[in-house]
């Protein structure tokens, strides 16, 4: 993999952070109960998750990144039927999603690994998996919310956010070097 890419996975990973930031607030906000916004949100994210997916998955040429759009579309539809049942339903498709597509993060993660400011992603998907868990088993507890999963989308966004930055510092130096 050429570090030719790196401009465009830099400026898809602000856009990541930025969408996360933006729709974690907004489920904070409506995280009490499945209404129409709510619903709407939930089944945004993992839609926004198939654009980025494919955005990257053309400009790397990483095919198991389509891996990901199949998963997040899945995820969409499944969150879409869940929210009928409650939080608790809607919180194991999440969490099935989260563990999924963090192992396929992960993986790519670690092929980009030379392409450098791949750290973040790699810490990402294996934390993904463990939110992911988490929120199974947070649907076995009386009195469950969505607020978590809103944490979930801005620690993920943070991580797109440091991998910009470093994808950025890395480019520099090697734009001093060249």
């Amino acid at each position: 993999m050429t570090t030719e890419i790196a401009p465009s996975l830099r400026r898809l990973y602000f856009v990541r952070f930025a969408f996360a930031l933006v729709w974690a607030g907004l489920l904070f906000v409506t995280a009490s109960s499945l209404g129409p916004v709510s619903v709407a949100l939930l089944v945004l994210y993992p839609l926004f998750d198939v654009a980025a997916a494919l955005v990257d998955a053309r400009t790397s040429r990483t095919g198991t990144l389509y891996v990901n759009v199949v998963i997040s579309l899945l995820a969409a539809a499944g969150l879409a039927v869940a929210a009928a049942s409650g939080i608790p339903g809607v919180l194991r498709v999440w969490g099935a999603w989260a563990i999924v597509a963090g192992v396929v993060q992960l993986v790519v993660g670690v092929a980009r690994r030379a392409l450098g400011g791949q750290w973040p992603m790699i810490l990402s998907g294996g934390i993904s998996v463990l939110a992911g868990a988490s929120f199974v088993f947070q649907a076995t507890k009386d009195g469950a919310s969505l607020a978590p999963l809103a944490g979930y989308a801005t620690l993920g966004g943070v991580f797109f956010l440091v991998s910009a930055l470093r994808l950025g510092t890395r480019d520099r130096r090697a734009a001093q070097v060249g």
